[in-house]
């Protein structure tokens, strides 16, 4: 059974906001985008808004669809939508992230991000 995950990708000028997982959680302490399972009932647009209130106390507000993923994992396999988002108002905060970063495509390299997001990452790198 495949997992349906969103996420967003959001920019800052020149920089884009990465999180790093908790430590205690599956594939802790790797680096990923904002966002989460999308629960029954849910569209990909809503679970977006709800998991970046959850995990960073703002609304974001998702666009178009930047790239859809599916990555298998020892434990389980993901279809990750990435949505353009964007952040009217608020800063985000690490309400379940270790951290927080807003980083360049040259940074990417430096961080070890999750496997589902390296195709995405290398997408960016592109642009």
């Amino acid at each position: 059974m495949t997992t349906e995950v969103v996420a967003a990708l959001i920019w800052r000028g020149e920089r884009f906001l990465a999180c790093q997982r908790p430590a205690h959680k599956a594939r802790g302490l790797l680096w990923e985008f904002v966002g989460g399972k999308v629960e029954p009932g849910e569209t990909r647009e809503d679970a977006l808004i709800r998991e970046c209130r959850e995990e960073l106390a703002v609304t974001v507000a998702p666009r178009d669809v930047f790239m859809e993923v599916t990555h298998e994992y020892p434990d389980l396999t993901v279809h990750l939508t990435l949505f353009n988002a964007d952040l009217p108002q608020g800063e985000p905060r690490a309400l379940e992230h270790n951290d927080l970063r807003w980083i360049t495509v040259e940074e990417i390299d430096g961080l070890p991000f999750c496997p589902a997001d390296q195709e995405i990452l290398e997408r960016i790198k592109e642009r």
